[in-house]
């Protein structure tokens, strides 16, 4: 499921933060008893016009699609935020850099 208001994402900022050179994962826990995992996308103006910010979501979605079904923290919301190495970086490398940043935030 997407996130899709403002205030989950504002929620999901108060949790654990994971940086990475293409992204900063976060990941809150609702604690309202449903396993379900939810995932938002966000990328600023600052990293480029609208289409290099769509590129960059589609290739979040794609890794979240790949990764959060075995990887991801059940009963939590999930927000990639995006950086401008996001484009540019390696799928392979991203998708090792997704894996990574689950596993610290799971520590």
């Amino acid at each position: 499921m997407t996130l899709t208001k403002r205030r989950d994402f504002l929620a999901a900022n108060s949790g654990k933060r994971a940086p990475m050179p293409g992204f900063v994962l976060l990941v809150k826990a609702r604690g309202d008893g449903d396993p379900a995992m939810r995932i938002g996308y966000t990328v600023t103006k600052k990293i480029g016009n609208a289409m290099v910010r769509n590129r960059i979501k589609r290739r979040f979605r794609a890794l979240a699609r790949e990764i959060l079904p075995q990887s991801g923290v059940a009963g939590a919301d999930h927000v990639l935020i995006g950086r401008s190495d996001g484009l540019t970086r390696d799928f392979a490398q991203l998708r090792a850099d997704l894996t990574k940043a689950l596993a610290k935030v799971v520590r």
